[in-house]
This record gives C-alpha cells, structure tokens and sequence, in this order.
C-alpha cells in the first residue's frame, strides 16, 4: 500500500488507497451568485453574503440584507437559491477569507439566495458534502487557494476555472460519509459550546448592568437577599493606591530570565514574553492575587493567577488601604466602570486613561462588606464557568485542527 494515498488516522475497516481527483470533477455545479445592490428592507428573499460566512458557519439572523422574489432586472432568483448540503465558498473577498466555506445543514425555513462574491458547490452523488466541507479546512486546500488567489487592492478573488482544477484525496463514498460525519460532530460540540459561552457572556453583561446601583441610585436593581441598606459612594483614590510597573527600555527586555515581565498584550493576543533579572522594590512585582489594571492600548482590571512576575509601566497595581472594600468586588465593580472609561480617555498616539483621573472616580460600594463579598463570589464562579466552556472550545478546536492534519492525505 502507497503511504502517500492513506491518511496516518483512520477508521477500523478502511484499507483502499484514497484516489486523487480535481475539484472540479467532484461537482455538478460551481456558481456564483447574484450581482445587485441590496436593501436593508425586507422585501422578499434574505442574501447570504461574504460576511455572513465565518468560523465555517453562516449566520443571517443578525446582519440580513434582501432581495425581490422577481428580480426586477430580469434575472431568475430561482435559480440562486441555496438548499441544504450545497457548499458556499467566498471567492471574492479579502485574502484571508479567500476559499473559506460553509455548508447548509438544513434547507432554509424561507427561501434565501446568495450574492455574487459566493460560490455554490454542489457535488456528484458520489461524494459526501460533510467530507467536502472539511477538505476546504486542512492546511493543502488553504495553500492552494493562495496559489490560485489574484490579489487586488481592495478585494482578492480566484476563477472557478483555476479552482477546479485543484486536486485532491478521496475515498470511497463510505469513508468519505465516515470522516465526515466525524467532523460534524465536532463541529456541533464546538457550537454547543460556544452557544453556552454566548448565553453566559450575556448572563454576565445583564448581572453587571443590574447588580450596582445606576447613575443617582443608591440601591441595585438586583440584591442578594437580607441586604437593605444604601450603597455609599467615595473616589477611588481615597480606598485605592495606584502603583506603576516599571518602564522598561527595549534592551532591558531579555529573551531568558529570573522573571517573565507582564505586559498589556500578554493579557490579550501577544504569547511572547520577555524577561529581566533585575531585583527591584517589592511594588513592582505582581504576585498570585493581586489585583491589576491595565490603562493603555487596553483597558479594564485584572486578578493575576500565575507566578511572580514583573509587571510593565502601562499596567498598575491596586493596592486596598482601606479594610472596607472587598478585593473581588472592587475588581467586579471595575468591570462595570469600563465603558465610562473609555469616553473619558485621553491621548493621541496612544489612547490612555491617567492615574489623576482613576483616583477622582467614584465607585459605589454596599456598607456590609459580607454584601460586597457575596456579589464578587457570584461573579467569579460566573466567570469561572465562562472559562470553563472557552478552554472546552479550545481543546476541541485543537483537537479539530490535529485530526483535519492526520484524517486526509
């Protein structure tokens, strides 16, 4: 048996060698869409266009523009109707949504059409659409969407005719069936999932805008039982002291070291951390607990949960000097301040909040500390079964990405 014709994982009683065939003899159609200038009014068939397609999944519920049912420049709406098992594919957009794909799961409840920068696919009994839509996902058919890409200054696209004529891997129909009802699986996991995140994530947002007081209140619209009293107000500034991290110049930055150096992208997308072996005064060190606030670039607090590390001047440390406040609901009650924040920013180059204008902040807080404790315990198991279900997104994201790797040839 030829290796490079079966794939390294596969399914127990599948030992053919996969065949090699192009695109284009898979199908029965590839067709663009429909070229017209939409309306946000609904006046007859919903459009899926380019941006109604990420994350393999389309989605119109939210961003619907429509078409008429008669076209009145002539053409026949009929024939751009999508149904289920056809395949979108973005052919006309920006290079790094070039080739991504959808598959319709179900036939639409109401009868939707497709704009012209989408192509649909629609394959040969012999081919399973669920196999097919996951093919567009491995690294080969993203390479090869990137050779046949003519990039342009506002909009990539590629022909149908180059497109057909990529090859690929298949098996017969029941192994494609196999692998592809695998796929689905994993990807209705991940929308689960990711459906209870969004449900939670939502939760989290109507808590917060009810759990504190509003703008001239004194009590929430929501209260834990047995709590009856006012809420007071003070500034910031006289419960809170704000400590700057250290500016560090780019040679002091190391590739190895005593202690990571926590900066404001590390919270968000940047991976890569430096290091230093400087010993400084114990203020500028974060340790496990503390509580954070990132003021540039990005904004809002922080607990930090790792090990000792030296944290960056664009982040401060808040330090509670008085016994009143509660550290897990004063981080809470910062979370509820962030909008406010950011229309009161100030800066240019750098968008940036100042220290003078964090210690002139009121912050609202209840009298009974134990008030204050129970409502910043509910939001951190709120936010730790938020966590919960984006690291179960993760790990069945990667273990997406690593079987797409070993289930295709």
């Amino acid at each position: 048996m030829n290796p490079s014709r079966t794939p390294s994982v596969r399914f127990k009683g599948y030992e053919d060698e996969w065949e090699e065939r192009k695109l284009g003899d898979t199908l029965t159609e590839l067709k663009s869409g429909l070229s017209r200038m939409l309306s946000n009014n609904d006046i007859g068939l919903p459009v899926v266009r380019a941006n109604n397609i990420n994350d393999g999944q389309f989605n119109i519920d939210s961003d619907v523009k429509y078409w008429y049912v008669n076209d009145p420049q002539g053409a026949n709406t009929v024939n751009y109707l999508i149904r289920k098992n056809d395949i979108l594919i973005n052919f006309i957009n920006s290079e790094a949504k070039m080739g991504t794909a959808t598959i319709v799961e179900n036939t639409p409840i109401r009868d939707t059409i497709y704009t012209t920068n989408i192509l649909r696919a629609r394959l040969k009994k012999e081919y399973d659409s669920y196999y097919w839509f996951a093919l567009t996902q491995i690294n080969q058919y993203k390479i090869n969407i990137k050779i046949i890409t003519k990039p342009a200054v506002n909009q990539a696209s590629f022909t149908t005719v180059d497109f057909k004529k990529l090859n690929f891997m298949f098996p017969n129909l029941k192994e494609q069936q196999k692998i592809g009802s695998f796929f689905k699986q994993l990807d209705d996991t991940i929308a689960l999932h990711q459906r209870k995140l969004n449900l939670l994530n939502e939760q989290k947002k109507g808590f917060l805008q009810k759990m504190f007081p509003k703008n001239g209140e004194k009590i929430p619209e929501i209260r834990f039982a047995g709590f009856n009293d006012d809420w007071e107000e003070r500034k910031l500034g006289e419960a809170v002291k704000f400590i700057n991290g250290r500016a560090y110049k780019q040679h002091e930055l190391l590739d190895h070291g005593k202690y990571r150096v926590l900066r404001v992208g590390n919270f968000n997308t940047n991976d890569r951390w430096y290091y230093s072996n400087l010993e400084l005064d114990s203020s500028k060190y974060a340790n496990t607990g503390d509580l954070l606030y990132l003021w540039a670039t990005s904004f809002g607090p922080e607990i930090w949960s790792e090990e000792k590390v030296i944290y960056h001047y664009h982040i401060w440390k808040l330090l509670i000097e008085d016994d009143s406040i509660d550290k897990q609901y004063l981080y809470t009650w910062l979370l509820t301040d962030e909008e406010r924040i950011r229309q009161s920013t100030n800066g240019t180059t750098m968008v940036h909040v100042t220290k003078g204008n964090m210690e002139e902040r009121e912050f609202q807080f209840p009298t009974e500390i134990t008030e204050q404790r129970k409502i910043g315990t509910f939001f951190k198991e709120l936010d730790q079964a938020i966590t919960l279900h984006q690291r179960k997104i993760d790990e069945l994201k990667s273990m997406k990405k690593s079987m797409l790797q070993k289930m295709f040839v």
